[in-house]
This record gives C-alpha cells, structure tokens and sequence, in this order.
C-alpha cells in the first residue's frame, strides 16, 4: 500500500507567531468564553501561531507539545488556516515551544508575516441602540450608551490577541470582542474616550514594531 507523503514545511506559509509575555486578566477571561482546549489564567505566557493550510496547524502543535511542557488554548481550522494558542507560567517553556514550531516549518521568526492594520477607528458618544448590537455579539465585557468604542481589523487575524493584551496593559478599557481566526482580525474595545486613546495606541504601536513579510490582501481575505 502506497503513503502520501508529508507536507513539505516549505509549502506551509507562517503567517502569525507571536509572544504574549503576560496574560492580562481580561484577555485570560475571554479565551475562557471562547477556547475550547485548556484554558489559561491571567499571568501565564502565551504564544499564538497562524499557518496555511490551515490543517498544517496540527503538526505545529504536535511539535509544540512534544518539546515543552505548555498547554494548547485553542487549536482552530477553518476554510484557509490554521490558529495555535500555547500558555503556560513558565516563559522558557513558551519560547521552546515557539523554537520547536520554527524548527519543524524551517524558518526563522521573522520570515511570519507583518501585521497589516486594515481599519483602526474610534467612535465616541455611543448611541444606546448601536451599543445594544454590539453587545449581543460580544463575548466579553458590556458597552454601555455615550461610551467610546475601538475597533481594528488586522491581517493577519491571529495578531488581535497580541493587540488587545496590550490594550489592557495599557489602560482600563472593557475588552468586547477579539476575532483571531479567519481571514481577518477583529478587535473591539469600549471605555472612556481618554481610556480608548491610550489603549489603541498601545496596540497600534505595539502592531507596528512586529518585523517580518509584507501582508498582501488575497483573494480569500477579499
């Protein structure tokens, strides 16, 4: 009986890889609403990875899991790619899983891709019947009329969860929504005006530091 053979890791595209040095709590609190694998607490380390094909992403944590002792958050195929989120309290053993995926795909950190920032708009004064939509498709916390809103949508998605941890480094924001999967990333935050400027420049500036490939918008991020 003839094997196919494996998928050369220079046909899997790295797309996202990136640190998390410290969970935020509610960064930590929202994977808890969303992931489906071993949920983190606030404090621990993460590491989140996005690859295509997306069901590339299994080897990536095969790998992962076999050369540090982390626990997987989240592990998510959809229609393009595939999204990768490790944790643990031990930063080393965050870093060894992250050199474990590198070694397996055959290329350094900075052959991922650049974050691509798409949209980043804020939106002040809240009216009560626009924060009640967004309040039923958040998985986070609640916005409340004549508040700020901030939304960004970011290529690729995985970057959202980096974005929004240092969101809340930054200021005491109320964490809504963070999309890290499909074929774009999507965060929305909601607070005080002077909360949300200081929050989205945190992320802006933290998105603009990440070196690696240009982001081209393809027919599937279209």
């Amino acid at each position: 009986m003839s094997r196919r053979a494996d998928a050369r890791p220079s046909a899997i595209e790295l797309r996202t890889f990136a640190y998390l040095d410290v969970l935020q709590p509610q960064v930590a609190s929202f994977l808890g609403t969303v992931a489906q694998g071993f949920l983190p607490v606030e404090g621990q380390a993460a590491l989140v990875v996005e690859v295509a094909p997306g069901i590339a992403i299994n080897r990536m944590t095969d790998v992962a899991l076999k050369r540090a002792d982390v626990k997987p958050g989240m592990q998510i195929v959809e229609r393009a790619y595939g999204v990768l989120e490790l944790h643990t309290f031990d930063h080393g053993a965050v870093r060894e899983a992250g050199a474990a995926v590198l070694d397996a795909l055959g290329r350094p950190e900075r052959e991922r891709l650049a974050p691509r920032l798409m949209l980043a708009e804020t939106i002040t004064g809240m009216n009560a019947y626009h924060t009640m939509l967004i309040n039923r498709m958040r998985h986070g916390e609640m916005i409340l009329k004549d508040q700020t809103l901030f939304v960004m949508e970011i290529l690729p998605a995985g970057y959202a969860l980096l974005a929004a941890n240092e969101a809340e480094k930054a200021a005491p924001i109320h964490l809504l929504e963070v999309l890290a999967f499909g074929a774009f990333g999507r965060l929305y935050l909601g607070g005080t005006e002077a909360a949300i400027e200081a929050a989205a420049k945190a992320a802006r500036d933290t998105l603009a530091a990440l070196e690696g490939r240009p982001a081209q918008t393809g027919a599937l991020e279209r």
